[in-house]
């Protein structure tokens, strides 16, 4: 009985000490993400240099978050942010590194990760590569629960229109309009797709040609 109680009190102590310890590690983080984030916010527009350190601070502060800190509540949002700075800053590489990791590591919310997928499809445009664009917000639109689905159509309807594929652009325009009819984006999307449409339409009127015919000389 004494050694069964030991255990207990054992364990109940265990218990008690990992509380306490996630609970300092998610105050220490907090702090550090308050601090990150006010250093994001707070750049100046007329001073460029200061503007550049602030940001150059809070992208190591978020870095340790993330780093020091992966299990606490501020960690996720700190990777978002963490690559939004670094894109800003205009390493688009680290921030496509950034994105990529928070979708294995935090993709069970589906409401951020749209907008992590959008950031990724961004920074991969930025970079040049639009294939890798359009995976990226293709992957938006597998997912369920996601509030920025419409901007993603139209966006993917754009891209697919400066990639020369005018009937995947129209599909997309097609969906955003049928599915979010109230959406900002549906009103230029319903002129893209009248637009694509009358490409495919010859003039009306044009007389059509006859293969094989001579010109006529007058």
């Amino acid at each position: 009985v004494l050694i069964a109680v030991l255990t207990a009190i054992v364990a109940i102590g265990a218990v008690v000490g990992a509380l306490w310890y996630d609970a300092r590690q998610d105050a220490a983080a907090a702090d550090l993400h308050r601090q990150a984030t006010q250093l994001h916010l707070d750049r100046p527009a007329d001073n460029l240099a200061k503007a550049e350190d602030n940001l150059k601070q809070a992208i190591a502060l978020y870095r340790r978050v993330v780093e020091e800190h992966p299990r606490s509540r501020s960690a996720q949002l700190a990777l978002f942010q963490l690559g939004n700075a670094l894109v800003q800053i205009n390493d688009v590489k680290g921030g496509v590194e950034a994105y990529s990791k928070y979708v294995p590591t935090y993709g069970t919310n589906q409401m951020m990760l749209g907008l992590v997928h959008q950031r990724l499809a961004y920074a991969h445009l930025l970079a040049g590569d639009r294939e890798a664009a359009v995976k990226a917000f293709l992957n938006v639109v597998a997912l369920s629960g996601t509030l920025n689905k419409d901007h993603v159509l139209f966006e993917l309807g754009k891209l697919e229109e400066s990639l020369s594929r005018p009937e995947g652009a129209l599909a997309h325009y097609q969906d955003l309009v049928k599915v979010f009819p109230n959406s900002p984006f549906a009103g230029e999307a319903t002129v893209r797709m009248k637009a694509l449409e009358a490409k495919k339409t010859p003039a009306a009127g044009a007389p059509a040609s006859t293969p094989g015919a001579a010109p006529v000389v007058r």
